[in-house]
């Protein structure tokens, strides 16, 4: 039978041609022999359409033109094949069938009519199809492999399947009752309308050049279109929206419509966005609704990637894989209107992402005269979107440099009867292999050293001492510490707003910056404490000789939630007039974790991936970073820091405001004793013995400049001063009757 039927068409397709097409529908017929020179319901001429005007514009002229050409009122396979576009609307049409003989169609509209099915099955060269506004709930598009534009609006489709439109630019089909719609085939379009549906999601991941998106009026709610272009605009309007992804890359919204979304938490967008969507929100009046940037670490529409690491070359025989990278390295970003920072994560990698552009790339090296840098400074021609580059940079050592760095990091508060978690941090910052010691000094009468995971070399009163060997370039250690502290009812009592002071120091060969071989670190005492907080190591007051030199800060944070937090950023805005933000170097935390600076002054931590757990046994973490305050500080001034945690979609936690002033320590009035003390000998070498009434708790020495040295323990009125260097001090010791002041010389 099937080759019966192909016989026949092969031996009558000759005569097709003149062949008269039955239209079922008589007014489809109508319309069709109705078509003149002047009313627009025929063409033959090739057209150009603009989808921006939705309309066809002639090529020549005259455009339009009769159908039955012979006049004998019927049409002929001839003469429809000779017709590019038929506009059939508002002519009560039920069926369309007959029109499948007008192959040749670029474009057909047949809007505003009572077709209830459309079937195209059959390949042919239609570009645009408009059938709004009739009944149609059956749609099979599934010949149509040119089409570019698709409006099927105001009828009763359910669903709607474009899978074959691969080439499709428009698509409208607003005020339908379709519940899904998938576009993963639709890579070209360039604008949809699905407003006026039921739909619950949309997934927009693979339209890049989508310019317009009207959706409003549905069930979404959740909304990403960080993959697409949306040049023109966007209207969701009447929606359950509760996530709202604008980071697009493109900074100039025509058109940004959102309102009537009640339940909206996040919006998402590009940094250059920030105002417009607050603006939004201020005016919709969404109280309950933040923005920032952070959905996502990458910038939205198109970008450039620029990595590379920073390795030593110790062997100086070049750069290679075997090489050590060095982390925690500021790389300096700059074109001719912007610039911005970034740092080495702990695998020495940094990265960018930019526009096109020309680039200046410039590492800034702690110490810079202590390596060589090549290149030292590295210009990127990004005259492209979406491509890699690759820029490393080798550091040669420049001489022998001695240096050594130690700091002490509380992991828990210090809290009256309970332990505490510290971890102290050693670093080899200089050019060569380092043995030495490091020291902590601690106040004995009301802390009890329980234990090191690293064993001590040496314990004295208030004293511990590690020995240490083959620290290599760049290369940090750490011991982590636990120690008890007095109760309330020990004697001497430790109570909430009570000051606990540390002295961390790291002693190796003579070192060339030994302001950071010493850290004091003063850690109040507290009962309770919100997790999420900020702390100066350096304490609430620094002396005038510190003005100008590191202080160095701890973020805490805890997750909380009910779920674990996926990304985590601690943003910190730095107060410019008190700080020097291009000294801001990040030192160490508790996950991994990158670092950047934009807008002159803001700064992000940022823990991507970190999963954070929400059990209280795996629920912190923290951020450490040092930064040198603005060297024309003087007595009195104060300055401070806050930060602001953002765990996921949720509003930022603040952290507290930690206020530091300058002061001389020496001049704040105590409760001073008015008895008699009597400290020998002096000049000291080793031991200073005190002479007093009532037994001496502890005791804080002070150098000339007002700044603290070393806060300890006191053993039978004793104290041991073998490890200070020598020079002139004060020696503050505290009795149950007050404190009293004495100058000593050590030798």
């Amino acid at each position: 039978m099937k080759s019966t039927l192909l016989y026949i068409f092969l031996v009558l397709a000759p005569l097709g041609y003149g062949q008269i097409i039955n239209f079922p529908d008589a007014n489809l017929k109508t319309k069709l022999l109705s078509a003149s020179t002047s009313n627009g319901v025929a063409t033959g001429q090739v057209s150009t359409y603009n989808m921006n005007s939705d309309s066809w514009t002639p090529n020549q002229t005259p455009y339009y033109t009769v159908i039955d050409t012979n006049g004998d009122g019927e049409i002929q396979v001839a003469e429809a094949l000779l017709i590019k576009g038929l506009a059939l609307n508002s002519a009560n049409i039920t069926d369309l069938t007959g029109i499948e003989y007008f192959s040749n169609l670029q474009y057909l509209k047949c809007g505003s009519n009572q077709i209830q099915s459309l079937t195209f099955t059959a390949p042919n060269t239609l570009q645009y199809l408009n059938c709004d506004y009739n009944q149609i709930t059956s749609l099979n598009l599934s010949g149509l492999t040119n089409l570019r534009t698709l409006k099927c609006s105001g009828n009763l489709l359910t669903t709607i399947n474009t899978s074959n439109l691969l080439n499709l630019n428009w698509l409208h089909c607003l005020g339908n009752d379709i519940t899904s719609l998938d576009l993963s085939s639709n890579s070209q379009l360039t604008s949809i309308n699905c407003g006026g549906n039921e739909l619950t999601t949309l997934d927009l991941s693979n339209q890049p050049y989508l310019s317009a998106l009207y959706c409003s009026s549905n069930h979404l709610t959740g909304l990403d279109l960080s993959h697409c272009d949306m040049e023109n605009g966007l209207f969701a309007d009447y929606n359950a929206l509760t996530f709202l992804n604008l980071k697009t890359g493109n900074y100039s919204w025509d058109y940004l419509q959102f309102s009537n979304n009640p339940n909206l938490q996040y919006v998402c967008c590009d940094e250059e966005d920030l105002d417009l969507v607050a603006a939004k929100l201020s005016t919709y009046g969404y109280t309950g609704c933040h923005t920032n940037t952070y959905c996502s670490f990458t910038p939205g529409g198109s970008y450039n990637t620029l990595t590379g690491t920073l390795s030593i070359d110790f062997n100086n025989n070049g750069c290679d894989a075997n090489d050590i990278v060095q982390p925690f390295v500021r790389v300096n970003i700059s074109d001719n209107s912007s610039s911005g920072t970034s740092f080495t994560n702990s695998n020495g990698v940094y990265h960018f992402y930019m526009p096109w552009g020309n680039y200046t790339i410039t590492p800034q090296m702690e110490n810079i005269d202590y390596f060589v840098l090549s290149p030292p400074t590295a210009i990127i021609n990004a005259n492209s979107s979406n491509g890699t580059f690759t820029q490393n940079f080798c550091v040669v050592p420049n001489g022998v440099h001695p240096d050594l760095e130690v700091f002490l990091i509380p992991l828990s508060i210090a809290r009256p009867g309970f332990d505490a978690l510290y971890k102290l941090v050693y670093k080899n910052k200089g050019t060569s292999t380092q043995s030495g010691t490091v020291q902590l000094s601690f106040d004995d009468a009301v802390l009890d050293f329980v234990s090191s995971n690293t064993a001590f070399s040496s314990q004295s009163t208030g004293n511990i001492t590690w020995d240490f060997t083959n620290l290599q370039p760049f290369e940090s250690r750490v011991i982590n510490l636990v120690f008890n502290l007095n109760s309330p009812i020990e004697t001497p009592a430790l109570n909430s707003g009570d000051v606990l002071h540390y002295t961390a120091t790291v002693l190796g060969q003579t070192d060339e910056t030994p302001n950071d071989n010493t850290l004091n670190f003063h850690q109040t005492v507290v009962n309770a404490l919100d997790p999420n907080d900020k702390t100066c190591l350096e304490g609430t007051t620094i002396a005038p000789g510190m003005v100008g030199d590191y202080v160095h800060y701890l973020i805490r944070f805890e997750n909380n939630g009910t779920a674990n937090a996926e990304n985590i950023v601690v943003k910190d805005m730095i107060d410019t007039t008190k700080f020097d933000i291009t000294t801001l170097l990040p030192l160490t935390a508790s996950h991994t974790f990158e670092t950047r600076i934009s807008n002159t002054n803001k700064v992000e931590f940022i823990f991507e991936n970190i999963d954070l757990p929400f059990d209280d046994a795996n629920n912190d973490g923290y951020i450490t970073f040092k930064i040198k305050t603005k060297p024309n500080l003087v007595l009195g001034d104060t300055f401070s820091n806050t930060a602001n945690i953002y765990f996921d979609y949720n509003f930022p936690i603040a952290t507290n405001n930690y206020l530091t002033s300058v002061q001389n320590p020496l001049s704040v009035t105590e409760n001073e004793s008015s008895t008699t003390m009597i400290a020998y000998p002096n000049p000291v070498k080793d031991a200073l013995q005190f002479e007093t009434i009532k037994p001496i708790l502890k005791a804080e020495i002070y150098d000339i400049s007002g700044r603290i040295i070393v806060a300890m323990g006191v053993t039978n009125n004793t104290l041991d001063l073998t490890a200070l260097q020598s020079g002139n001090y004060v020696v503050k010791v505290f009795t149950e009757n007050g404190v009293s002041y004495s100058k000593i010389i050590k030798d």
